[in-house]
């Protein structure tokens, strides 16, 4: 499988974006998996990915705090392999991270 980033989709302000924060970059880097942190507030990186956000929800229904998307070919045509959503303990992250690069 082509080498896979995750995007974190979060706010500033919001509380369970910012206690995941403690643990899921290591946790992506454990895996093997790049990690790009998207703050929305952060106009220029959002710009960068938003594309690849609206692929998933076009109209940013159904997002969570935050939102991971796990993604290939990151600055080609991207493909979307998984996501995650909301906030959870650091083993269960781990687990939905796994579980979305095992083919």
């Amino acid at each position: 499988m082509a080498s896979l980033t995750v995007l974190k989709f979060s706010s500033e302000d919001c509380g369970t974006c910012h206690r995941m924060s403690h643990y899921d970059a290591k946790v992506a880097e454990e895996l093997g998996l790049a990690f790009v942190s998207v703050l929305l507030q952060d106009t220029e990186t959002y710009r960068r990915y938003r594309r690849v956000l609206l692929a998933q929800y076009p109209g940013k229904e159904g997002m969570g705090w935050p939102t991971y998307l796990v993604v290939s070919k990151l600055e080609a045509e991207f493909e979307i392999h998984g996501e995650v959503k909301g906030g959870m303990a650091k083993g269960d992250f781990r687990e939905r991270l796994r579980a979305i690069q095992a083919p």
